[in-house]
């Protein structure tokens, strides 16, 4: 049996931190694990400018509520649970995924905290697990699922390398040149082939023995 594990943002809705750049005016929070491969590093860059700017939680949080799925999203997620199982395995935040998650059905989510002080700044944040997205797939396979993952940022190539399948959608130039042994895709309609095949593959009925 398959399941598939998914990023986030990037795959199924919009950079929740390149919208906050764009709605503050901040360039530098623009940068994500698109940019920089180094979780930890980026975090604490993150939370040090929302300090140094004074932006709450709810600052952040207004901006995700206007936040719409990508183009195709909704479709290919009804397409694929059509199919198969699938859980978001994503570096963002409970605080901030809800109402991205309502907006694409409820799909099951793994994802980190972040621990909020009483007047609404973020202090810091809790990872569920270091390492989870690889983890994550570690344990499914350890379940007897043959897993499938797919994402796009330097954050998700552990996962994509331990899946039975790994498949980079829509991953910026300089991961998709750094890691050219995974499978690239643009559109969900390929990526739909591309599940489509693995599903098929697994799924016929071994040729007898004479």
């Amino acid at each position: 049996m398959h399941i598939v594990c998914s990023d986030l943002e990037g795959v199924f809705v919009p950079e929740i931190w390149i919208n906050v750049a764009e709605k503050t005016g901040i360039e530098e929070l623009r940068l994500t694990t698109r940019d920089i491969a180094d979780y930890d590093v980026l975090m604490k860059r993150r939370l040090k400018i929302l300090d140094e700017n004074h932006l709450k939680i709810d600052d952040i949080q207004s901006v995700i509520a206007t936040m719409k799925p990508l183009e195709g999203a909704i479709d290919f997620l009804s397409w694929l649970r059509s199919r198969t199982q699938i859980i978001v395995v994503s570096d963002t935040f409970d605080q901030f995924a809800r109402p991205l998650m309502e907006k694409l059905g409820w799909p099951t989510l793994f994802c980190h905290t972040l621990s909020i002080t009483p007047d609404g700044f973020i202090s810091d944040y809790i990872l569920r697990q270091k390492d989870g997205k690889r983890k994550s797939v570690v344990s499914l396979k350890k379940l007897n699922y043959k897993v499938i993952a797919m994402g796009d940022s330097y954050n998700d190539i552990s996962m994509l390398k331990e899946a039975d399948n790994g498949i980079l959608f829509n991953p910026p130039d300089n991961v998709k040149n750094e890691f050219p042994e995974l499978p690239v895709t643009f559109s969900y309609e390929t990526l739909k082939q591309m599940i489509q095949k693995i599903l098929s593959n697994h799924s016929m009925p071994s040729k007898a023995q004479d």
